[in-house]
């Protein structure tokens, strides 16, 4: 994996950049959709593609390991061949599902041993068996096993905590380094900064996992309840540690506004479930605010769903019409908000990164967050 950075913002820390992987470019900064088990909720793959313009998307490892399991992955030649996504993937380490999904997990210095959500199986997780089972699911880019810590946390059990996730990346990177990709092409590591809401345990956690020299950083354990205050002074925090040269990947972020306010802190990377998961309960986001397509009053709008919007539903469909599908409980009414919010959310990065090249970036955010929250 390569990163090169073309343009860097005058009143930011936002920058402009490439990564070039084998399965393709992704020009930064950029948002991935959240392909759980091997599907983005809703969307085929060719959407993706060809209308939400997707550069990357992720899969999860905890999820694809129990379901359809590695024989089957391994068998297809890999999760680019099982799912027919030829582009760049990501996997995240499982690290955060064993710490949200399952019913009942034991965290030990050897790893995690937690019961399957699916049929109640048991299974353990190492920083070792992590890294094959990365291997083999086969993601361009892949994240080291790290444990997530709750908010709110206790000092103590967020320094503990982070000290073990720092054991366990040098466990992950020696086994990485001592295997290799099973398809033919280049996979790359990336360790995660933790420490909870504490600015010390975040800069301790930022240089050591600078101090690693692997080819990206991800940032982990926000957006899980703290106060969007928190999340961002600590992106602060990490950002003026980690080596302005790789690129940086704010892990689980976020809304709109969270996503320009951390570029402009220098983040190039992104992920959320957030545009599908509120997509299926009828929420929009648009350039001028959110839309919740429940409400009474597009019950007799006939206008385009979003005259703003990028992707072939914002012009194909009326307000009301999908107001009708939600409320029918329709299943094209998550396929239609789906496409139409990663749309979105695709074109405010791409929008991001040309204001960034044009050197009105900070204006724009500015503008731009003053809009994005507004309820329609």
């Amino acid at each position: 994996m390569k990163f090169s950075i073309s343009h860097k913002d005058k009143n930011s820390k936002a920058r402009a950049g490439e990564v070039t992987t084998d399965h393709g470019v992704i020009q930064t900064p950029i948002f991935m959709p959240v392909g759980t088990a091997g599907t983005v909720k809703a969307v085929h793959q060719h959407e993706l593609k060809e209308d939400i313009k997707a550069q990357i998307i992720l899969g999860n490892t905890y999820h694809l390991y129990l379901r359809p399991g590695l024989e089957v992955i391994e068998q297809a030649g890999g999760l680019h061949k099982f799912n027919g996504w030829d582009k760049p993937l990501l996997t995240d380490s499982g690290g955060y599902q064993v710490y949200s999904l399952s019913s009942s997990r034991k965290l030990t210095e050897e790893g995690a041993k937690f019961t399957s959500h699916i049929d109640g199986s048991k299974h353990v997780f190492t920083p070792e068996n992590v890294m094959d089972i990365q291997r083999t699911i086969g993601a361009d880019i892949i994240m080291a096993f790290d444990e997530c810590t709750p908010y709110p946390c206790e000092y103590d059990y967020a320094k503990k905590s982070l000290d073990m996730t720092h054991r366990w990346l040098k466990r992950c990177c020696t086994r990485f380094d001592e295997t290799e990709g099973k398809y033919g092409f280049s996979q790359t590591l990336f360790p995660i900064v933790q420490g909870s809401v504490y600015p010390d345990l975040r800069k301790k956690s930022a240089e050591f996992i600078a101090a690693q020299n692997r080819e990206g950083n991800a940032i982990g354990g926000l957006s899980v309840g703290e106060p969007a205050e928190d999340m961002y002074a600590m992106t602060e925090v990490v950002c003026d540690i980690l080596p302005a040269d790789k690129p940086r990947y704010l892990m689980g972020v976020g809304t709109p506004i969270n996503i320009l306010e951390c570029i402009d802190l220098g983040i190039d990377m992104f992920d959320c479930v957030m545009p599908t998961r509120n997509a299926r309960h009828g929420l929009i986001y648009t350039q001028n605010g959110i839309m919740n397509m429940k409400n009474e009053k597009w019950k007799n709008d006939f206008s385009v769903l979003d005259e703003t919007g990028t992707s072939y539903v914002d012009s194909a469909y009326t307000k009301a019409y999908v107001r009708h599908l939600v409320h029918s409980q329709e299943l094209l009414a998550a396929q239609i908000c789906s496409i139409h919010n990663l749309a979105f959310y695709l074109w405010l990065v791409g929008e991001a990164r040309n204001q960034i090249i044009a050197g009105t970036f900070r204006e724009w955010k500015n503008k731009m967050v003053q809009q994005l929250g507004t309820r329609l």
